[in-house]
């Protein structure tokens, strides 16, 4: 019986090899792994961009918050209608005026189902930046600001005025009901919709 010599130096050169196989081999099926069962992240390619991103752990940003209201339908039907749910998932800070399903039922009978028609997507776009400012404005420093007779700077370029009758903070005629924190600024609940 013939005894080979391998040396010690290429012993390890062989183990070090099938090592990194082995690395590779147990990478590349955990990506693969990530990439088809993650509820993480979903379809990156899509024209909605941050927006498409399905992010379970963190905490909820303007949009997921309003997508998770059920007082919020119509809302989020306009929003998706005017293609900009994108502009409420950045990093913000952003403060959305929040009108609720009750809020747009003010307005003349025909008007939400006028607007979604995609021949009308520039003016309900208009309409909903009217709903939005940067910054971050909860009910109490609206309070102040409107105690220093300020007006709030809206995402359209216009000003809001912002009055209070006893406990109630109103930014142009439109009670708040309450604010909502998240992640990338504040949703103001509000009881009409803001037309300027």
């Amino acid at each position: 019986m013939k005894k080979s010599k391998i040396s010690f130096t290429a012993l390890l050169s062989i183990l070090f090899v099938a090592a990194l196989a082995i690395i590779y081999i147990d990478f590349t099926q955990a990506t693969r792994e990530f990439v088809t069962n993650s509820d993480s992240v979903t379809n990156l390619n899509t024209p909605l961009g941050q927006a498409s991103v399905v992010d379970n752990i963190s905490d909820p940003n303007i949009l997921q918050v309003a997508m998770s209201s059920k007082d919020h339908t119509t809302l989020v039907t306009a929003i998706q209608a005017a293609q900009i749910e994108h502009v409420l998932v950045n990093a913000g800070p952003l403060t959305v005026f929040a009108p609720t399903n009750e809020a747009f039922d003010f307005l003349p009978k025909g008007t939400i189902e006028n607007l979604l028609e995609p021949e009308n997507k520039q003016e309900l776009t208009t309409i909903l930046t009217q709903h939005a400012a940067p910054g971050t404005f909860d009910i109490e420093k609206l309070r102040k600001e409107a105690a220093k007779k300020r007006k709030i700077y809206m995402a359209t370029g216009s000003y809001l005025e912002i009055t209070t009758k006893g406990e109630h903070v109103f930014v142009n005629g439109c009670k708040v009901i309450a604010s909502i924190p998240t992640v990338n600024g504040i949703i103001n609940v509000i009881d009409k919709v803001i037309i300027l």
